[in-house]
């Protein structure tokens, strides 16, 4: 599938308000920080909202076609970013950082604990002192009983989108199965088919608190659901904030 044509049918099914819930949060806790390197920033919704608020954003991301779509779609903001192509288990070539940000559930992708934690490891060498970690992850919640046997469908004249979970293969895992029908061109009867499968995994939040200490960080807070509340029983999604 061209990356043009991905960027369209991943901005029509992709929740744009999310991006404003990131930035506010962000914003709340960042504690005036304005230099940050945000990783795994996709097709650059998030680093171009940021930039618009003035903050100075290096990008990273392991697909150049993501970055592809992100470039361009700073351009199209008349924004300046700058974006890198790396994995953020090696960070060892980007520089130091007021900030980090690793949002959109990022960190659930990660193959093991083992991978989780040479993230955090990387970010706390790539943060200034008095630097901010700023990320989310899903809950045990939402891994374990809002996701399995979870059915999506979207549908235009365009393309039809199809989004299936079940649980995964590992505790406190799902996978997802994406399946994307495009138009081949404007009116076109023939469609291409695209399949994609999405493995995440999450951790009990003492285990992630564990891995954020053994890296270093020892001021921590947790928050959920894009809000400043703790977590609870019910919570989608957790917030961790970060301080070296």
């Amino acid at each position: 599938m061209a990356y043009e044509t991905f960027a369209f049918v991943y901005g029509e099914v992709m929740d744009a308000s999310l991006y404003e819930k990131w930035l506010a949060f962000s914003k709340r806790h960042l504690q005036g920080k304005k230099e940050i390197l945000e990783l795994a920033c996709g097709t650059g919704a998030l680093a171009v909202a940021f930039a618009k608020e003035a903050y100075q954003v290096t990008a990273l991301d392991l697909s150049e076609e993501m970055l592809m779509i992100a470039s361009n779609r700073a351009i199209d903001a008349d924004v300046s970013i700058q974006f890198v192509e790396g994995d953020m288990l090696d960070l060892s070539e980007i520089g130091q950082y007021e900030a980090v940000t690793c949002f959109s559930d990022s960190l659930c992708y990660m193959a093991d604990e083992q991978d989780v934690q040479q993230v955090f490891d990387e970010v706390y060498q790539v943060l200034e002192d008095g630097g901010i970690f700023l990320f989310d992850v899903h809950s045990l919640y939402q891994i374990n009983d809002v996701f399995p046997e979870y059915s999506y469908h979207y549908q235009t004249d365009e393309f039809a989108f199809l989004w299936d979970s079940y649980a995964g293969e590992h505790e406190n895992s799902i996978e997802h199965f994406l399946t994307f029908f495009v138009a081949d061109e404007e009116g076109s009867n023939h469609f291409s088919r695209q399949d994609e499968l999405h493995k995440e995994r999450t951790y009990p939040l003492e285990v992630y608190l564990r891995m954020l200490e053994n890296a270093g960080f020892q001021q921590v807070q947790t928050f959920a659901d894009f809000t400043d509340s703790p977590p609870n029983e019910v919570s989608r999604r957790w917030f961790f904030v970060c301080q070296k």
